[in-house]
């Protein structure tokens, strides 16, 4: 049985000890909040996986659609959240950072809505997170931008607007339709360059080739679900370039 451990937020009701960690690499402390869904239609059976040896899969908590916490590793180790993905240029997203599960069955099994009392604790969680280890803002992310080829969670659902307006994350209206081209998957050029550029500049792990290839159509989706949801096409409209170049105008001063 892994060691039991003392709760680091006073939010957390229950702790369930997962034996799913290890070190944290080359960082003193993380510095990134990563949201996921459990993607699995019973919760109670996606916070045992979480805690299984066998699954090799964990979180630092559990979020329950009632709004009960749950911690499973405590948060000085390095859970095993993220899996292959990366952000900034830093691929150990692990390492960086704290992970939390959010009960929800996801795309595969209906994809419900999140509860107002799971967001309200979601919320203070992150809330509490933040403050402690002072994340910045643009590091709040979704599972999907840090693994967009993989993942697709939280999702379309998942209301960030509302985490933003209670301090939590990095968050834009999305930009008014403008009057320019689109470019999709097989164009080419310089527009499609300094796109790529820009979504690099925001965090997102792109090369800018200048081809709108299936990596960047990918990366398109995983910006559209997270600052443009009610649109999800990976297509770059005008739309989604001038929301992408607001959230680079806007984002909060890095220390680095």
């Amino acid at each position: 049985m892994p060691p039991r451990f003392s709760p680091d937020s006073r939010l957390v009701k229950a702790i369930e000890p997962s034996p799913n960690f290890g070190e944290r690499r080359g960082v003193i402390a993380p510095d990134m909040l990563i949201l996921h869904y459990t993607g699995m239609k019973d919760s109670e059976a996606a916070l045992r996986r979480l805690c299984e040896k066998s699954s090799e899969v964990s979180a630092h908590y559990f979020v329950f659609e009632n709004g009960r916490i749950v911690q499973m590793v405590p948060e000085k180790k390095r859970a095993w959240h993220a899996g292959v993905s990366s952000w900034e240029g830093g691929s150990d997203v692990n390492s960086r950072s704290i992970g939390i599960e959010i009960a929800n069955s996801g795309h595969d099994f209906g994809y419900p809505d999140f509860p107002k009392k799971q967001i309200k604790a979601v919320i203070a969680l992150c809330k509490d997170i933040i403050k402690r280890r002072k994340i910045r803002a643009d590091r709040v992310l979704a599972h999907s931008d840090v693994a967009p080829a993989r993942k697709r969670d939280p999702g379309e659902k998942f209301p960030w607007t509302k985490l933003h307006k209670n301090g939590v994350g990095h968050w834009v209206r999305p930009a008014r339709t403008l009057r320019r081209k689109s470019l999709r998957v097989g164009d080419r050029g310089e527009e499609i360059r300094a796109a790529q550029e820009m979504l690099a500049a925001y965090g997102y792990e792109i090369s800018p080739t200048g081809t709108f290839d299936e990596n960047t159509r990918k990366i398109v989706t995983a910006f559209q679900r997270h600052f443009r949801p009610k649109r999800i096409d990976g297509i770059l409209d005008p739309q989604t370039r001038a929301t992408l170049h607001q959230l680079l105008s806007s984002r909060p001063h890095r220390r680095d």
